[in-house]
């Protein structure tokens, strides 16, 4: 036997050795670590970590919740080359081999041998879904060895397609975005499978390491990483030269995008957040649930236009406030710019630099290196403010109202660019449907960034004459008719919980003598509204406004409530005013239409107590909601209200040229707070504007005024396009010719007689005397 012969005898006996030993060990390891292994059958019911998305009734989405964004993806909606990218970047066998690659293996083990370190770790996709969902991250044999035995295990539960949709729905690909899907949205700013070539390779990239390879802070080596991912996508023939080529010249487009908003509803998706947190706790950021809300993206964007243009246009034509800061401009460009970029843009109002004045123009510098000239045209309005009620001069020239190194706020206006400046007023918008209580529109300030506060839900303030229908309505179903004649005359009353004598006035300082009740209110006379509510009683009008929705605790137990010296929101007062537009139903304003799990099951769906007209309200009792006004009362308000947009105090809003349309404007003492109240059979709008700190909105602002023209701008676009709708008379009102001074049954061939509706019972019985008679109309004048 030669030398060699035994040599090579003795190597393989060693080997047969080091085999057995190593099968022994093996076995004995797996017997070891096998008790510890979890459950891999508990990755088919897999929550991943998804933020809270709210959407609006038409799917707009309005916000997101969470800190990480993630966006789920089924594998069948994974573009075919972006499997190829990935596989071809980590795990080029994934599809032949049953977990592991022994290959990867011997070269990790060689590494450790050698170096005393594991360096590549020779994993593969199933072993980072092994690692990434039940193990740590630390580099030690035995956390290896458990990921092996689990990414064995795994394979032989899962499908190949159920462990890639696993890997790529989990991993983390920087800039808070987790998973491809969120990767595409945050580097490209839209769906993966919109991407070309070249992207799928650079997100492919990304898993090895985000921060080094990132597209946006790294480009470089995103580059250099890409590239090779294609080049191994070529030598696997998953693709072929021109591809390649192509792909590689094609130049970086990554920028970060950040969730992409497609609606400005702030407010609300606070509101949503408060409501459902109470319920879901810290779930509600981290479990996937998506909320549709009963917002309609039209109008809210309608709304997010008037309120801002209206607030905009009380603060200019009050006088300009000034820069809101004075730069250095001789600083380096770059910074100015840095600075520049770094100022928040309020809504359409964005921030400017003034580089340079000239005799009737400026040159200004606005983010993103954008520089405009402002013309003559745009500031000209800037006369300086001197106090709510009184302005400067008109400037002259450009110097007048501008320097260089002013920050100033401008805005886009029919192309060109204005002037303008961030309003130190505030306003609110509610819009809902009357007859289900759905909430269709809310802004609830100026802008959200800017402050926070939700006015529409959460300012308590003073309705003023726009409280005045409910009185009215109060007093009619009490009897009274819109012909009744009350007294608008002088007086004083001594009443102790208003400290002393108390000598009400109308807001024209004027008195006109016996007014019929119609009259009273579109015209809002004060000492009528006090008369009646005299008459009827402060206790019994505290009832019905209770009925109504409004918190008896903040009714004042005085006369002054007539006047509306309530404390209300704008939310509470809106759902008031549906009652009006409904037929005298109380509707409970919602604003979550629906919520859904991750997995688009759905949790809670909306079932508000609608409002029933017309229809027989002993079918389904427990879906209609319950009455406030008796449905003739309704009308009458309804129809009363039209004049006041016909005839009274809002008159601005025939622009519309609806004759569908009825509402309330309110003025409180001092000017504090403007409001308009306004609907028809479709929906209902309450608008305010006012200080947070109570103070005069200035002597010529009112509600028609102030608040009106919001209300305007959007109600014309809330009824474009949507048929004029005027309630009809229901059973029980009549129309009669009646004499317009007396209120009393028109005499025969009365030429100024008027047609008045009337509840049947109460119906005038008397004629009017015929002119010339010598006999006086005004006999049954009250008080």
């Amino acid at each position: 036997m030669s030398p060699m012969f035994s040599l090579f005898k003795l190597l393989f006996k060693l080997g047969i050795f080091c085999f057995l030993i190593g099968l022994i060990s093996a076995a004995g390891a797996y017997y070891y670590f096998s008790p510890q292994l979890p459950n891999v059958e508990t990755l088919r019911d897999i929550r991943f970590q998804t933020p809270l998305r709210i959407y609006s009734q038409d799917h707009k989405l309005i916000a997101e919740f969470g800190e990480k964004r993630r966006t789920p993806i089924t594998f069948e909606n994974i573009p075919p080359q972006f499997v190829q990218a990935l596989t071809a970047a980590e795990d080029s066998r994934f599809f032949d081999h049953h977990g592991i690659d022994i290959k990867g293996l011997v070269r990790a083990a060689f590494q450790l041998a050698t170096t005393g370190h594991i360096q590549s770790g020779g994993s593969t996709i199933t072993m980072q879904v092994a690692k990434n969902f039940f193990l740590t991250r630390e580099r030690t044999f035995s956390r290896k060895f458990m990921e092996i035995l689990l990414a064995l295990r795994i394979e032989q539960e899962l499908s190949k397609e159920e462990i890639f949709e696993l890997y790529i729905n989990k991993i983390y690909l920087g800039h808070r975005s987790y998973g491809i899907q969120a990767a595409a949205n945050v580097y490209y700013g839209t769906d993966i499978k919109n991407l070309s070539l070249s992207q799928l390779a650079m997100i492919a990239g990304l898993p090895k390491a985000p921060s080094a390879y990132n597209p946006i802070t790294n480009s470089d080596r995103a580059i250099e990483r890409r590239n090779w991912i294609l080049k191994r996508m070529h030598s696997l023939s998953f693709i072929n030269d021109q591809q390649l080529e192509s792909a590689k010249n094609e130049p970086v487009s990554a920028k970060y995008h950040t969730s992409d908003i497609e609606l400005r509803a702030f407010y609300v998706a606070e509101m949503v957040r408060q409501q459902l947190y109470e319920q879901y706790g810290e779930a509600l950021y981290t479990d996937g649930y998506v909320v549709y809300t009963t917002l309609k993206s039209n109008l809210q964007t309608t709304a997010n236009n008037a309120v801002s243009n209206g607030l905009i246009a009380y603060s200019e034509r009050h006088g300009y406030l000034g820069a809101e800061d004075s730069w250095d401009i001789t600083e380096p460009q770059a910074t100015l710019q840095k600075r520049l970029n770094g100022i928040i843009s309020y809504g359409v109002l964005k921030p400017a630099l003034v580089l340079n004045v000239s005799e009737k123009s400026a040159e200004l510098l606005l983010k993103d290196k954008q520089t405009i000239t402002l013309a003559w045209e745009g500031m000209s309005w800037a006369k300086p403010y001197k106090s709510v009620n009184r302005t400067g001069r008109a400037p002259k020239k450009a110097a007048d109202v501008l320097k260089i190194g002013d920050l100033v706020r401008v805005r886009e206006k029919e192309g060109t660019f204005h002037l303008s400046q961030v309003p130190n007023v505030q306003g609110s918008l509610i819009a809902l449907d009357p007859k289900t209580g759905a909430i269709v529109s809310l802004v609830g300030g100026f802008n959200f960034t800017h402050n926070k506060f939700n006015r529409s839900t959460q300012a308590v303030r003073q309705p003023g004459s726009n409280f005045k229908p409910f009185i009215y309505a109060a007093a009619l179903d009490k009897g009274y008719s819109p012909a009744s004649l009350i007294n608008d005359a002088p007086i004083v009353f001594h009443d102790t919980s208003l400290e002393g004598n108390w000598r009400p006035e109308n807001s024209s300082r004027k008195f006109y003598g016996p007014t019929r009740l119609r009259k009273a209110l579109y015209k809002s006379r004060n000492l009528v509204s006090i008369r009646l509510l005299r008459a009827i009683g402060i206790p019994a009008a505290q009832d019905y406004l209770e009925l109504a929705g409004f918190d008896r605790s903040k009714l004042p137990n005085n006369l002054s409530l007539s006047l509306g010296s309530a404390d209300v929101t704008p939310l509470k007062l809106a759902a008031g005013y549906a009652a009006f537009a409904n037929g005298g139903f109380k509707v409970e304003p919602f604003f979550i239409e629906r919520v859904e799990d991750a997995f688009g099951e759905v949790l809670f769906t909306a079932q508000p107590k609608a409002a029933c007209n017309p229809c027989t309200e002993t079918e389904g009792a427990e879906n209609i909601a319950p009455r406030i006004f008796n449905e003739q009362v309704a009308f009458l308000i309804y129809n009363i209200l039209q004049d006041v947009i016909r005839k009274g105090t809002g008159r601005k809003a025939l622009v519309l040229n609806r004759k569908d349309i009825a509402g309330k404007t309110g003025t409180t003492n001092d000017q504090k707070d403007a409001w308009f109240s306004g609907f028809n059979q479709s929906i209902v709008t309450t608008t305010w504007v006012g200080f947070d700190q109570p103070k005069t909105l200035g002597r010529r602002e009112f509600g028609g005024t102030a608040a009106l023209p919001i209300w305007i701008d959007f109600m014309r676009e809330a009824l474009k396009d949507t048929p004029e709708n005027p309630p009809k008379p229901p059973a029980g009102i009549v129309s009669v010719k009646i004499d317009p001074q007396s209120g009393k049954l028109a005499y025969p061939g009365q030429s100024d007689a008027i047609y008045e509706f009337f509840r049947r019972k109460n119906v005038p019985t008397n004629y009017a005397a015929p002119a010339g008679s010598g006999k006086s109309n005004v006999t049954e004048e009250l008080f």
